[in-house]
């Protein structure tokens, strides 16, 4: 009987020991929370936490030794450098347009895009927003979205921002590939700017802001996809199969601790079915 016992004991033991190791294997413990399976997550699939280079721990100067003086000057430097609050980012796609002519400048919205733009407007006065910052691509279609938007909301004019990093371009060859679209020069053109775009608006919160922020873009299909797959971490040449329409909404939030996520994706319910469109017209007719 005292051996049987000691068996039960020992083996309940080394139970204990066993599970207490998988509860120390944090992977192990998003298994048993999700999905009870001992399957291997794929390296794409893993959140790089760090992707804006603004993790405090990465800004904070290491500890150069264990001492309590030290220990408080390192915990004082990742306070220092830590986010305290939510930035939203709401891309706005601009309206319908002619491409008609050899330059920009003659690259303006039909009525149907200029009236897709004022439903967009509406439904962002709608929702309440207090806007921190407007920055719209200097590119004609853009701009006149932007002005037609800037009708319907609270936000100063004058404090508008044009940025030439938010033109139209092809970001990066897609996958999969478009056989009867191949714009080599393109790609090496636009990449690396449309790459520097989002470097430029996509990252976590200052420490210093002091409430959530909310930050309107007016820009391209293109452009916009792409940052969809670089915001959210998925194989940024999987951005030519997300469609958006004309006038379309994608809102996506960075958290303080880097996590982003999407609220709206291209969304536009708020426009009448018959004004949907999402392509270059074929004739240059400009008629609703």
């Amino acid at each position: 009987m005292r051996k049987f016992a000691a068996f039960a004991c020992g083996t309940g033991a080394g139970f204990a020991a066993y599970y207490f190791q998988k509860l120390r294997d944090p992977l192990q413990v998003v298994h048993n929370s999700w999905t009870n399976s001992e399957r291997h997550i794929s390296e794409c699939a893993l959140w790089d936490s760090n992707w804006d280079f603004r993790d405090p721990k990465s800004l904070a100067r290491p500890m150069k030794n264990d001492k309590p003086q030290e220990q408080n000057r390192y915990n004082a430097d990742l306070e220092k450098n830590t986010s305290k609050y939510a930035r939203h980012i709401i891309l706005i796609r601009h309206g319908e347009y002619l491409d008609v002519g050899e330059t920009d400048e003659t690259h303006h919205l039909t009525d149907r895009g200029r009236l897709q733009a004022k439903y967009t407007g509406k439904r962002l006065h709608e929702l309440g927003i207090k806007w921190d910052k407007v920055i719209a691509s200097n590119m004609v279609r853009a701009q006149e979205t932007a002005e037609i938007i800037l009708d319907e909301i609270d936000f100063d004019k004058t404090k508008v921002k044009s940025c030439s990093y938010l033109r139209e371009g092809a970001p990066i060859p897609p996958q999969p590939p478009v056989g009867h679209w191949k714009p080599e020069a393109s790609f090496f053109r636009d990449g690396a700017r449309i790459e520097a775009a989002f470097r430029r608006y996509f990252h976590r919160a200052l420490p210093d802001q002091e409430k959530e922020s909310y930050t309107l873009i007016v820009g391209h299909g293109n452009v916009i996809r792409y940052f969809v797959c670089r915001a959210l971490q998925f194989p940024a040449e999987g951005w030519l199969r997300i469609n958006i329409n004309h006038a379309s909404i994608t809102w996506l939030t960075i958290s303080p601790s880097g996590n982003v996520s999407i609220k709206y994706l291209g969304d536009t319910g708020f426009i009448p079915a018959k004004h949907l469109t999402n392509r270059i017209p074929r004739e240059a007719k400009n008629v609703v």
